[in-house]
């Protein structure tokens, strides 16, 4: 199980990715005042609409040509005079989508977010007038998504005579608006529905989409048996089929090597228990030679991290968020204790039992120090369910994951234990010497 090492990196960036909900997104410049909402056509007359109802209309005819896979009605939104690369990209956007089963896509138009268009010079043929107001996509995945995913797209607008026409996805960047990029913006789709969610992925990996879909449901039966059923139950996995797609999906500020799989959400509301955006995205070069064994380890782990997604805080001890997971992943896996916790035993036969728990600067960390802290945070989590069983630490986690203080996670620790953090930490440091000694 060594080369477990190789996804190990993973679990602290899935946390840490769901608790920011994409912070990576860019913050778009000061929004400007957009014009009066009517404009003078040509040869002086008021225009029967103004341009804030002809892009609703292009926008709303161009999801719905979308959903149904009507290429000829969705080129009708598109700038024919724009660069031939963007029109390719756009034509491609509607045959990679096919086998997607989508139960919603629509954009949202908010005029009165702006910014300031590029000159029109700029562009392959310049219109007679560009308006940058914002657009978010709202989508769902059928069987999956209960709350549609909400991105923002960078669109730029031009009007050629009366006629208005999306003529870029990019040129906004500079102002701070990029747009969204999803697996269909990286290729031919192949999904594979499942009972409890959905597989996406390309015909370069499809081997790694089907080993994935046929375990995907037990993995979400096996954490929801420990979990209990207060969540959705149904799970998105993404599996990229480049590296640009994975840094799109997961962010600019993450490390790729080393990464096996990321947990993903968007907007978290631990009030309401509203969970956005839930994604597990794979990492094809790391995950690809899992054994299945392994690979169901790390899905188990993801997966429990977007089960508790709505009941885990900014702030949480890390050494239970990843060895409650770890504990869910490896439950039932067959791996002997000796084989999961390698590290932990050779220091703690050279050096003693630890003297505190993980702290979150230590998953901070790399290498063995980091596969340590991993490791002593599973035998943590072990450790409490041999002593007072797995239900009561599932509301431990509950309580700690909640918590966004040391202080109160040590309040919630002793009314289970009973004991103070130091006299917690002696008594699983004489657990270690017992069986691993």
């Amino acid at each position: 199980m060594r080369a477990f090492r190789t996804w190990r990196g993973c679990f602290l960036v899935a946390v840490l990715t769901g608790i920011a909900m994409m912070a990576w997104t860019p913050v778009p410049p000061r929004e400007q005042a957009v014009d009066p909402p009517e404009r003078r056509g040509r040869g002086g007359r008021i225009a029967a609409t103004s341009r804030q109802h002809d892009i609703t209309v292009l926008l709303r005819r161009r999801a719905e040509a979308l959903r149904t896979g009507d290429e000829a009605a969705f080129m009708t939104s598109v700038d024919p005079k724009a660069s031939s690369r963007f029109q390719h990209r756009q034509r491609m956007l509607v045959r990679n989508l096919t086998e997607v089963p989508l139960a919603k896509w629509t954009y949202r138009l908010e005029a009165a977010s702006t910014v300031p268009p590029p000159d029109p010079e700029t562009l392959p043929a310049p219109p007679d007038e560009l308006w940058a107001p914002r657009v978010t996509l709202n989508y769902a995945l059928a069987g999956v998504d209960t709350v549609p995913v909400t991105r923002v797209m960078g669109y730029l607008f031009a009007r050629r005579g009366d006629s208005w026409y999306l003529t870029s996805d990019t040129a906004l960047r500079s102002r701070g608006r990029s747009t969204w990029r999803g697996p269909w913006d990286h290729g031919m789709v192949r999904a594979v529905p499942t009972e409890s969610g959905l597989v996406l992925g390309h015909d370069s990996n499809r081997e790694l989409v089907d080993r994935v879909a046929g375990m995907l449901d037990e993995s979400i039966a096996a954490v929801t048996e420990v979990w209990g059923t207060e969540w959705s139950r149904r799970i998105g996995v993404v599996v990229p089929g480049s590296r640009a797609e994975l840094r799109a999906l997961v962010g600019p500020s993450f490390g790729l090597d080393g990464i096996a799989a990321v947990a993903v959400t968007d907007e978290v509301d631990t009030t309401t228990g509203r969970v956005e955006g839930a994604r597990v995205i794979l990492n094809t070069r790391m995950a690809g030679p899992l054994s299945d064994t392994a690979l169901r380890v790390v899905l188990k782990h993801e997966i429990l991290h977007i089960a508790a997604r709505a009941d885990t805080v900014g702030g949480a001890p890390m050494w239970m968020l990843e060895g409650f997971a770890d504990y869910v992943g490896y439950r039932g896996s067959g791996i002997p204790p000796e084989r999961i916790v390698p590290d932990l035993i050779r220091r703690l036969r050279t050096e003693g039992p630890p003297t505190a728990l993980p702290s979150d600067r230590d998953f901070r960390r790399s290498g063995n120090r980091l596969d340590v802290s991993y490791q002593q945070s599973w035998s943590v989590v072990r450790f409490l369910v041999q002593e007072w069983g797995e239900q009561r630490v599932v509301e431990l986690y509950r309580r700690i994951a909640g918590s966004r203080s040391s202080e109160k996670a040590a309040e919630a620790l002793h009314d289970m234990t009973g004991m103070t953090r130091a006299e917690f930490v002696d008594n699983w440091g004489r657990y270690l010497r017992r069986t691993f000694g």
